[in-house]
Formats: structure tokens, C-alpha cells, sequence
């Protein structure tokens, strides 16, 4: 699209470098190129922008086989406009003053154009070929047949439109079709998959075998190794044991000998330390013999003093006593009868049990009382 701008009432248009642009004023052409640049009048410029590029155009149909299977093709036809004035005069590619924007849809009927004329020759090479044979080699013979029927196809030289390549992309049957047809060759790949499988079992097996074999061997002959192994043990501890009865017999007869020889040094020490002892038990008796003697003499001595000792302090305290004695009988002799009584009565208090309470009855008292009143006799 072309580039306007607004100075003063007038406009200025900068056009790009694959735009071919046609100023006309008055119906004369006063600009006619690419790329060009310009002042106009909106009121009186008629303005024409004709693309130059190179266009992709991706078009997708559907036809029919001979054998009335339905089929998709998916193409793209790169064209150009080869001559602008040409394609300006024919189609409508005027554009706004204002804003530079077409006014039609030139493009589209380009499009329109070229995709009809494609659709219409690969449909009738598509009608006169069975689908095996169009899935196999249709895409080469529609490609082929629709760049030679566009390039036979008088109305695109009278636009100016030159078509510069072909491409199918793709021809594919319907979804259901196309499951059908690669069935065989699924089946066909699953047979030799299954071929594969059956051969590579074929071959564990065998490989299997060889190894249970190699394990066989392998086993016979540990198992033979196991029993000269066996052997071999057998022979070594029967020597084994041999020498071992050899070295206890050794042993045993040192063994005897050591206890014969200890068994005499013990007795021998026995006798000794028996001897030893008797003369010690003989001198020990005596010495216990003279020691209690001796002290049977001492306890004899000191039980002597000790009854002397005793019968003599016998004698003084009954010495004292008889005079302690004598001399009580003397005090008391001189007392009178109450006086006796009194002490008496002490004596007799001080001997008694401790009492904590006396009941006198009236008969008591009254008798104590008439004791007290009555006049003691003076003589």
C-alpha cells in the first residue's frame, strides 16, 4: 500500500520499490513506474498501485478418479504481474487518494482466476486416472498438467500474469480410503515384523540351548572337579588325622611321664611337709602344755587372793553393820513408845508403795479422833 501524505491541500505519495505506480490527470499518464514519488491533487489524480512481487498463491480442492473415489490436492501456484499497465487496464487496482488503500479486491480476483483454471486441469487428469495410479504418480502428472494448462491459458497473458512455478504439495484420498489402502501394506509390514520376531525367537532359542549346554559342561565338569576336590580333602585329613593321632600319642607319653615325675615331687614334698608339721605339732603341744600350766598356776594364785580378798571385806561389813547396829539399839534404847511409833511409821512410809489417794470413812475418823482427845496417862 502506498504511503500519502497531506501538505496544504495537496498530497505526496511514496510508493515502494516492488508497487508499480500509474498517475493519470485529465486522462493523461504523467507517472508510470516503481518506486516512484510525487505531489498531486486528490481532485484531479487518478492513481493506480500495481504489485510486481513474486506471489505465493495456496489453493485446495476436491475431484474425482475414474474409479469414483474422492481425492484432495493441496497446490501452490507462484505468479506475477508481468505487465502492470496491462493488469491495471484489465482489473481494478485503483487506489484511495486519501488513505492509498485499493478501492476493489484486484487481488482476490487474481486468485479467483488462477485457482479455477489449476482446479479445472488437474480435474481432468484426475478423471481419467484411477486412485492407485493418482496416489502412485498423480502428483507429477498434476503438477505437470496444470503448469502446461496455465501457460496455455490465453486470458493470464491478456491480465499481464505470468505464472513462475507449480507445486502439488500433497493428494490425499478420504480418511476411511486411506486406512483401507494402508492396510495391505500395514498387514505386509506386521507379517514381516512378526517373520522377524519368529526368526529372532528361533534364534534365542537356539542360543538358549547352546547355553544350557555350555551350562551342562560347565556343571559335569565342576561336579567332576567337586569330587577329585572331595578326594583330595579326604587324603589331606586322613593324614591330617594321622599325624594328629602321631602328635597325641607324643604328647601323651610326655604328658605321663611329667605326671609320673610330678606325682613324685608331690610326694616327696608331702613326706617332707608332714615331718615339718608333726615337729611343729610337738613343739606347739608342748609350748600349749608349759603355757597352761603356767596359767592354771595363775588363776590358782589369784583365785586364792581373790577369797581371801572377799572374806575379808565380808568380815568388815559384818563388823560395821553389827556396829552400826549396837549403836541404833543404843539410840533407840532411851526414846519413848510414840517416838518409836513415829519412826516407825516413817520407816514404814518410806517402805511403802507410792499412793495417790486415801479414803478415811467416819467410823476411822471418828475413832482417830477420840484417840487425839483422850488425855495421854503421864505414866
Amino acid at each position: 500500500m502506498a504511503d500519502i501524505t497531506r501538505r496544504l491541500g495537496w498530497r505526496h505519495l511514496r510508493g515502494a520499490p516492488t508497487a508499480h505506480i500509474r498517475h493519470h490527470r485529465g486522462g493523461k499518464l504523467l507517472h508510470d513506474g516503481p518506486g516512484l514519488s510525487f505531489w498531486f491533487r486528490a481532485l484531479t489524480a487518478a492513481l493506480s498501485e500495481v504489485p510486481v512481487d513474486d506471489r505465493e498463491l495456496a489453493m485446495t480442492f476436491h475431484a474425482r478418479t475414474s474409479d469414483f473415489q474422492d481425492v484432495t490436492v493441496q497446490s501452490t501456484v507462484t505468479y506475477r504481474i508481468s505487465d502492470p499497465a496491462l493488469a491495471a487496464a484489465r482489473l481494478d487496482f485503483s487506489v484511495d487518494p486519501d488513505t492509498g488503500a485499493w478501492r476493489g479486491t484486484p487481488l482476490e480476483q487474481l486468485g479467483t482466476l488462477l485457482t479455477e483454471t489449476a482446479q479445472q486441469h488437474a480435474l481432468d487428469v484426475l478423471a481419467r486416472t484411477s486412485l492407485s495410479a493418482a496416489l502412485v504418480d498423480g502428483v507429477t502428472a498434476v503438477r505437470e498438467r496444470v503448469a502446461a494448462g496455465l501457460a496455455a491459458e490465453p486470458r493470464l497473458p491478456a491480465t499481464g500474469i505470468e505464472v513462475v512455478a507449480v507445486r502439488v504439495v500433497a493428494l490425499r484420498p478420504e480418511p476411511e480410503v486411506e486406512r483401507a489402502l494402508r492396510t495391505p501394506a500395514r498387514e505386509q509390514i506386521q507379517q514381516e515384523a512378526d517373520r522377524a520376531t519368529y526368526e529372532r525367537r528361533a534364534v534365542a532359542v537356539e542360543r538358549e540351548r547352546t547355553i544350557a549346554e555350555n551350562e551342562l559342561a560347565s556343571q559335569i565338569e565342576l561336579a567332576r572337579r567337586e569330587e577329585q576336590l572331595v578326594e583330595q580333602r579326604g587324603t589331606n585329613a586322613r593324614r591330617e588325622a594321622e599325624e594328629h593321632a602321631a602328635a597325641d600319642a607324643v604328647r601323651a607319653g610326655a604328658e605321663a611321664a611329667r605326671s609320673v615325675k610330678l606325682a613324685e615331687a608331690e610326694a616327696t614334698r608331702s613326706v617332707k611337709l608332714a615331718e615339718a608339721e608333726a615337729a611343729r605339732s610337738v613343739k606347739l603341744g608342748e609350748a600349749e602344755a608349759t603355757r597352761s600350766l603356767k596359767l592354771a598356776e595363775a588363776e590358782a594364785a589369784r583365785s586364792v587372793q581373790l577369797a581371801r580378798a572377799e572374806a575379808e571385806g565380808v568380815r568388815a561389813v559384818g563388823e560395821a553393820r553389827a556396829q552400826a547396829q549396837e549403836a541404833w539399839l543404843r539410840v533407840h534404847a532411851d526414846v519413848d513408845v510414840a517416838t518409836l511409833h513415829a519412826l516407825t511409821g516413817t520407816r514404814l512410809a518410806e517402805n511403802l508403795p507410792h499412793i495417790d489417794s486415801v479414803t478415811i470413812s467416819p467410823d476411822v475418823l471418828t475413832g482417830l479422833l477420840a484417840k487425839l482427845g483422850t488425855p495421854r496417862d503421864p505414866a
